[in-house]
């Protein structure tokens, strides 16, 4: 692969390239020309510019290697031969990228795909959300003060203040930095056997260290940021920069689909995503809500089938069941993340479709964020270890009870198929 290498550029002016395939340089420019929700109102442009223009030359966070054999991994997953577990911190904090932090997480990760593992009888493929996940979409653009919304340690800090919350461009060379330590633990502890993934949400950050990868049907763009990358559901617009962007890389893709998502609407993101319908190379996570699932997927599973493409379906059972506790704490119930773990696999049953994975925020941390499991965490816990910086994670023993309950729901599964 060749190194795609952007230089520089003039606010709101053309991308100028140094050495790049000029044909995807050029389709770049245009995907990155379209309008993009929840990017951050810099204030001196010219030195986001300046900083953009650092991260091109900047060291990959990933190999094209190491993501090439995630991609076999997840064709697998798309057959139905393999499971997906893809877990880890809701928003990571430069404060919070310490070897203990970030082992524990693996550990729990591990742990997690053991019991999964077992249960299946299938390989488990492990996902991290890690070495990258540092910037966060959000519903509103200030908060309860007045003050800018805190968008992730890559773009401002949390502090309530007004120099906290204004955009730093600079954030995204310190966000770079903490991602390469991750990788750097990752590799030492847990060798290839698990595999670190982002929010494709920043563009700034996400057009840095591309390769130009002309080893498939079509020469695409392989990013060096993470092995795989998933657009959320504030950011799937059809003629949004993200999606174009998407569209252009080679690594696995992943794509969050809410409520309000149509079956069209859903054969559409399947044909842009995976034109040439290679098995894994799109992954469809649904966070529907307990309360939806059962109603709102199934067509949505039928038209996609029926277009022959072999997406991974993948249960994001967090995201739909958000709430605000009575003490104003936002916060989920595992009963209700349970619920919609298995209605999805109720949906697949139904329609002979393979429920290939998982997507869950958690912790190898005792944090008291989501209610419910054993011991309960109750309303009035939730001060006592609400640690995260965005939204409210699964604590290690949430999470191995999560893990448990879906092994049950696979161990159904395989004897169905009997």
């Amino acid at each position: 692969m060749r190194r795609l290498l952007h230089g520089p550029a003039e606010p709101g002016g053309p991308i100028h390239r140094r050495a790049v395939d000029r044909a995807l340089g050029r389709r770049l420019d245009e995907a990155l020309a379209r309008p993009a929700a929840q990017q951050p109102d810099w204030p001196d442009p010219a030195r986001a510019a300046r900083v953009a223009g650092q991260l091109h030359d900047a060291e990959p966070v990933v190999a094209p290697a190491e993501t090439a054999r995630l991609a076999a991994r997840l064709a697998s997953v798309a057959r139905g031969e393999a499971f997906l577990l893809q877990g880890g911190d809701c928003a990571e904090t430069f404060d919070g990228n310490t070897e203990s932090h970030l082992r524990g997480n693996l550990r729990l990760l591990e742990e997690m795909a053991d019991v999964l593992a077992a249960a299946a009888g299938l390989p488990v493929v492990k996902l991290a959300r890690m070495a990258g996940q540092y910037a966060k979409p959000r519903s509103n653009t200030v908060d309860a003060l007045g003050l800018p919304v805190y968008r992730g340690d890559i773009i401002n800090a949390p502090e309530p203040t007004a120099e906290a919350r204004t955009p730093d461009p600079r954030r995204m060379l310190r966000a770079h930095a903490n991602a390469l330590e991750a990788m750097d633990l990752v590799r030492k502890f847990c060798a290839d056997d698990v595999h670190v993934s982002h929010e494709m949400l920043l563009l700034d950050y996400e057009r840095a260290v591309l390769w130009a990868d002309a080893s498939g049907p079509e020469p695409r763009l392989s990013s060096g940021l993470a092995h795989f990358l998933w657009i959320g559901e504030r950011t799937r617009q059809l003629d949004g920069a993200h999606i174009a962007f998407a569209e252009l890389l080679s690594n696995p893709i992943g794509l969050k689909l809410g409520p309000s998502v149509t079956p069209e609407q859903a054969v559409e993101y399947v044909e842009r995503l995976d034109p040439h319908r290679t098995p894994g190379r799109l992954t469809l996570v649904s966070r529907m809500g307990h309360d939806l699932v059962r109603d709102v997927l199934p067509p949505i599973v039928e038209k996609v089938a029926a277009s022959g493409h072999e997406v991974i379906w993948q249960c994001d059972p967090m995201h739909g069941n958000t709430r605000r506790s009575g003490n104003g704490f936002k916060t989920r119930h595992l009963d209700h993340v349970l619920d919609e773990l298995a209605g999805f696999f109720e949906v697949h049953r139904v329609l002979g479709t393979h429920p290939g994975g998982v997507h869950v925020e958690v912790t190898g941390e005792d944090v008291t964020e989501c209610l419910g499991g054993s011991p309960g965490v109750a309303e009035a816990d939730l001060p006592a270890r609400y640690l995260t910086a965005c939204d409210p994670r699964l604590n290690a023993g949430q999470s191995v009870q999560l893990a448990r309950s879906v092994a049950e729901l696979l161990c159904g599964r395989r004897v169905e198929a009997r």
